[in-house]
């Protein structure tokens, strides 16, 4: 396991711990970022017009396609480290 590894395990076990919870756009933002920098590029089905918080899910992750894992879960770290 690598230091970056390690480190991102670390801020997504904080980010369950937070003071405050975030606002809905950094929630978007973190999730994003955990999926990218745990699976990669989304790959999977966009979800249809009724489920509006998948479909925002979706497109939040989608946005980071081409960002590399490791990218992604430095930003994720730092923008834990940010709300702690």
């Amino acid at each position: 396991m690598t230091d970056l590894t390690t480190k991102f395990e670390a801020a997504v076990a904080h980010s369950k711990n937070l003071s405050e919870r975030p606002d809905n756009m950094t929630l978007l933002k973190l999730y994003a970022l955990y999926k990218q920098g745990s699976v990669g590029d989304n790959g999977e089905k966009k979800p249809g017009f009724s489920d509006m918080v998948g479909r925002a899910k979706w497109e939040a992750w989608n946005t980071l396609k081409g960002t590399s894992q490791a990218e992604a879960m430095q930003q994720y770290i730092d923008q834990i480290a940010s709300l702690s």
